[in-house]
């Protein structure tokens, strides 16, 4: 072995038994979304009987990162303003950083957001704290003042939940640099003990039910969980059968693209965009099909 080989530094602290580790972990459970049908698709397992048995969690994974994903209209900002005034409804302060649209009109969706989920406006005024990135440049361009930014926010207002909207906004024109910021912001939030959603943009020549985004596959591969939106317009008569809809109508998709801290339901399902603007989360495509051929 060499001189230089042998002073090479041992890391002390980044290893350990699975034991010692368990013990500091925290405790899986759910955190709700406001999104109907959505919180009973994640779960975890319980041994009955000698066999196991799903448990759902009732919302997504505590102190997950959630990369919500998706062309343009699909519903990511309506999904991720109704998780921010659901948890502001249960007294969870929530840190809402806008990268696309200024914080004023940001304000507006969210009041019309909680009057359409028939939360008053008083329930959560003070528990939504909103960074404006959108108007502050300088929040979007240097990844270490947004987060000072985001830690004091989260110091003082006691925050527990972060959405950001989007992330993509982060590193437009830099994507060689799309998984460096990435890793920062997950690892920032892993550090705080955040649960995060993370709303990226898809390029529209992606396929549309795969978690690619802009900046490639730098979101999907390093957060928790990738949640993909889509939509496809009725164009045959063999997508008529299916769907159910007449030719020139949209139908929209939901799938939960995999999630390391928790089982998942897996099947490609109808999502709907209520008049109100609330998402629901429908039945799985798989049933609408066997029921329309039975």
């Amino acid at each position: 072995m060499s001189d230089r080989e042998s002073k090479r530094e041992i890391v002390e602290g980044s290893f350990g038994t699975l034991s010692e580790i368990a013990k500091k972990a925290p405790k899986l459970e759910g955190v709700a979304t406001g999104i109907d049908g959505l919180d009973e698709l994640f779960f975890t397992s319980q041994i009955k009987d000698g066999k196991p048995v799903k448990i759902p969690l009732g919302g997504i994974p505590r102190y997950a990162v959630v990369n919500l994903t998706g062309v343009s209209d699909t519903g990511k900002s309506l999904m991720a303003e109704q998780f921010a005034v659901k948890q502001a409804s249960l007294g969870n302060r929530t840190a809402f950083i806008t990268v696309e649209t200024p914080a004023t009109f940001l304000s507006m969706g969210l009041k019309g957001r909680a009057t359409a989920m028939n939360v008053p406006f008083e329930d959560i005024e003070n528990n939504i704290i909103i960074i404006d990135a959108a108007s502050y440049h300088v929040l979007r361009e240097e990844i270490p003042t947004l987060l000072n930014t985001l830690a004091h926010v989260i110091k003082t207002y006691k925050v527990k939940n972060v959405v950001i909207d989007s992330i993509t906004g982060l590193y437009e024109a830099k994507e060689m640099l799309a998984r460096t910021i990435v890793r920062q912001l997950f690892n920032f939030m892993k550090k705080w003990y955040q649960t995060a959603i993370f709303v990226s943009q898809k390029r529209s020549g992606h396929e549309e039910l795969s978690a690619e985004a802009a900046g490639g596959y730098a979101v999907s591969h390093i957060v928790d969980c990738s949640i993909v939106l889509a939509k496809k317009t009725i164009l045959t008569i063999y997508d008529e059968r299916i769907f159910g809809r007449p030719i020139g109508e949209m139908v929209r998709l939901f799938r939960i693209d995999g999630c390391r801290m928790c089982g998942h339901d897996t099947r490609t399902r109808i999502m709907e965009i209520d008049d109100l603007g609330l998402v629901h989360i429908g039945p799985p495509l798989s049933e609408i099909v066997k029921r329309r051929k039975s």
